[in-house]
């Protein structure tokens, strides 16, 4: 873990135990990545490290089950974008859409359209991004201009908490909803993904939150513009309804907004008691609701 993070440009002790200073650089480590700021090196801090230390052309990169991930994806995400073709969200995740944005790049240079990233495609790739390095990713430009269409599919409600309950309950009166109270995060994910779903709402009884935290796809490549405008909505909506103490919005790359391809939010909270949730319900709800009515 010492020897990853050094790699990485952190500056560490020569101390081999995980001492304050360590932890402080590990704070630093998911800072820098989106994640919770713990100084532990949990399963997702681990691997968020490991997808780090990759860089592009120092493996294949092609579709596989599972995807691959890596910092080195991300590159090649960034520099197809930055040439017009859409690989989709910079997550750093060789997906179908990854896969066919490179494609269209082979064939519009006149290389054998495989999907992988072959030397031949890298050298290519790299000759024309150097004359493109300030160009706007077209990822970017789709999101601000809301050229991908937002999806008509379901509502897929996480979480087994009493707010979640609620809502789920309150919006399955007027729209399609599934409520995975008990998934695994992947499980959500891959249901979200598989079903279309048009929002992803993921809730988090949590200790020790004086307020409503509310969190959107955001990394050290790109943050989802439409997440950042739901939850801004949200907070809003929260503040004015419910004169909660605090409601804060932060971009950050947790598993869940990581996993998911449409708009996700995670909301976290403390213990309420049953008239505090009732008027978080309705909050969200109207929202959710406008939403789906523009």
């Amino acid at each position: 873990m010492r020897e990853r993070l050094r790699d990485l440009g952190f500056d560490l002790e020569d101390a081999p135990t995980i001492d304050e200073p360590t932890m402080s650089v590990i704070e630093a480590f998911q800072r820098s990545r989106g994640l919770p700021i713990t100084g532990e090196v949990d399963t997702t801090t681990w691997s968020r490290l490991v997808e780090a230390g990759w860089h592009l052309g120092a493996r294949l990169l092609y579709a596989a089950r599972p995807f691959l991930r890596g910092d080195d994806v991300a590159e090649l995400q960034v520099r197809l974008a930055r040439l017009g073709f859409n690989p989709g969200r910079i997550d750093g995740i060789f997906g179908a859409q990854t896969e066919i944005a490179l494609i269209d790049f082979q064939q519009n240079r006149g290389l054998e359209p495989s999907g992988t990233l072959s030397r031949a495609t890298l050298d290519e790739l790299w000759r024309m991004t150097a004359r493109a390095d300030t160009s706007r990713l077209v990822t970017d430009a789709r999101d601000e201009a809301g050229f991908d269409p937002v999806h008509s599919g379901p509502v897929v409600v996480a979480g087994s908490g009493p707010l979640a309950r609620r809502v789920a309950a309150r919006l399955r009166e007027t729209m399609t909803v599934h409520h995975l109270s008990d998934a695994p995060i992947d499980d959500v994910a891959e249901f979200a993904n598989q079903n279309a779903a048009a929002v992803v709402l993921s809730f988090a009884l949590l200790e020790e939150v004086p307020g409503v935290h509310l969190h959107y796809w955001a990394s050290y490549r790109s943050h989802s513009r439409r997440g950042e405008r739901l939850a801004t909505e949200l907070a809003t909506e929260l503040s004015r309804y419910c004169g909660l103490p605090r409601v804060e919005v932060t971009g950050m790359a947790l598993p869940i907004l990581r996993e998911t391809k449409m708009t996700t939010i995670q909301l976290e909270y403390a213990e309420k008691s049953d008239e505090v949730i009732e008027r978080l319900a309705t909050a969200i709800v109207n929202v959710i609701t406008a939403l789906f009515h523009k």
